[in-house]
């Protein structure tokens, strides 16, 4: 091929080359400018993801906290209940102790006087051989007792919850209280069961099942992570009703 005919033919082939070039330039420079905007969008949503996060973790810490504050005060309450009713079982029963010492003194006889009563209810009263019925709060409680057994706690709630409220005076109105106690318990619901067996502690002194009450309101303080207020109520009850059948299972659990 003649000399003077090829740097023609190069030519066209750089003009093409060179154009080429711009082409895949300008494609190169969109893509560079679409990285940096996928770049600060994700920059953006990191920034609130971030936000949100740090958003949740502050709550998380403001709620634990809160609940460590809960903790807190209820075992600065528990434990200023189980001191303030220590003292308080140690006082009724010393003073039912000074009252049976001035009725000795006094020469009054509770069983003869009882006895008496009885004699003349009967001298004067005819005979009633037929069976007496069930009061109606004595089925009541017997229902209430079946449903506790039966873990049907709310039902049972109400049977117990309605003798006290219809038949304020009857003798069977502290077992409610206490069934009503065992409900909760058995439910594991301990904050709550400490409450109402200190209901039958303060209220119904002379109730047989206040060493019941007592020894399983200091089963819920152990339950709650209160060993002092439970190693309270396990000593109280030992001093107070040593014969009872609790104080046997309460000396187990002191020192």
């Amino acid at each position: 091929m003649n000399k003077k005919i090829k740097p023609f033919l190069v030519i066209p082939f750089l003009l093409l080359s060179s154009c080429a070039s711009k082409q895949e330039l300008v494609v190169v420079k969109d893509d560079l400018l679409k990285l940096k905007t996928d770049s600060e969008t994700i920059k953006t949503q990191t920034a609130v993801s971030y936000s949100d996060v740090q958003q949740v973790r502050d709550e998380v810490s403001r709620l634990q906290g809160s609940i460590e504050e809960i903790r807190h005060n209820n075992h600065q309450t528990f434990g200023r209940l189980g001191m303030e009713d220590s003292l308080l079982v140690h006082k009724a029963d010393d003073l039912d102790s000074r009252l049976q010492r001035i009725e000795r003194y006094l020469g009054i006889d509770k069983d003869a006087v009882a006895s008496q009563s009885a004699v003349i209810q009967k001298s004067g009263a005819v005979a009633d051989t037929t069976k007496p019925a069930i009061l109606p709060e004595q089925r009541l409680l017997n229902e209430g007792v079946e449903k506790l057994a039966k873990r049907s706690y709310s039902a049972a709630r109400e049977n117990f919850t309605a003798i006290m409220q219809t038949y304020p005076k009857s003798p069977l109105v502290s077992d409610a209280q206490f069934y009503l106690a065992e409900s909760y318990f058995d439910e594991k619901w301990y904050e709550k069961a400490i409450l109402e067996y200190q209901v039958v502690i303060a209220k119904y002194t002379k109730s047989s099942k206040r060493p019941a009450a007592l020894y399983k309101q200091a089963l819920c303080f152990e339950k709650i992570g209160d060993p002092a207020s439970a190693k309270a109520r396990f000593s109280s009850l030992v001093s107070v009703y040593p014969a009872a059948p609790e104080s046997k299972l309460a000396k187990k659990k002191l020192p």
